[in-house]
């Protein structure tokens, strides 16, 4: 970009555009129309007699885009330092591999799924829900009080197999014949990949599906 200074052409360095600046440059924006004014203040007060050189006003424009891209740099670095802390790329990259738990949807193919199951107490019937990627139910079946891991093998309520996708599990707890409780079942899933986005960490399922890092409540090795 050039701009005219002092009737002479001055090259501003690029990267610098004043109020066009967006997400971390922007401060850098604000900062550099500040330092315009104050170049204009120094042309209307300078001595007419001797007024500064068009190359001494390059060098002030110049050694300002270096301190500012040096401040942009260190805040990236800052950035980029966070993210490879605990919840960051590097907290979660070790789970790669490892099967986690989670309520997020997860991929059912030819496989039973581990389910985690914690019905209320006082429950005297426990009801499994299965929804699909939709979250339409495609399944209910009795699966008894008591708390733990089940097996789940994606059977209709004909018996035959559903079709292979993304399920998400719930767990209704009756008594007496009225629901007293409704909560989420976990299901692992295998880990294949590690995120870290603007919203943190985040962990990718074999065959589809993923869930914030931060919600994950489980991990173990593969069975």
């Amino acid at each position: 970009m050039v701009e005219a200074i002092g009737g002479q052409a001055a090259t501003v360095p690029t990267g610098i555009t004043g109020g066009n600046l967006t997400g971390a440059g922007a401060g850098a924006g604000a900062d550099f129309e500040t330092f315009l004014r104050m170049l204009t203040a120094q042309l209307k007060n300078q001595d007419p007699l001797n007024p500064m050189q068009s190359t001494d006003f390059a060098i002030q424009l110049a050694t300002f885009a270096g301190v500012e891209q040096q401040a942009l740099g260190n805040k990236y670095l800052a950035q980029m330092a966070g993210q490879s802390g605990a919840g960051g790329i590097g907290g979660i990259a070790g789970w790669i591999g490892k099967e986690a738990r989670t309520t997020a949807p997860v991929w059912f193919g030819d496989q039973p799924l581990t389910l985690e199951v914690a019905p209320h107490a006082q429950a005297d019937s426990v009801q499994l829900v299965t929804r699909n990627e939709q979250g339409r139910e495609v399944a209910r079946e009795e699966i008894g009080p008591g708390s733990g891991q089940v097996d789940w093998f994606g059977r209709s309520e004909s018996g035959s197999k559903l079709s292979d996708g993304l399920y998400s599990f719930a767990v209704e707890s009756w008594r007496g014949g009225e629901k007293i409780e409704e909560s989420r079942a976990g299901a692992y899933a295998r880990i294949v990949e590690a995120q870290v986005g603007p919203e943190g960490g985040r962990v990718v399922f074999q065959g589809g599906g993923s869930a914030p890092a931060a919600e994950i409540t489980a991990l173990r090795n593969p069975a």
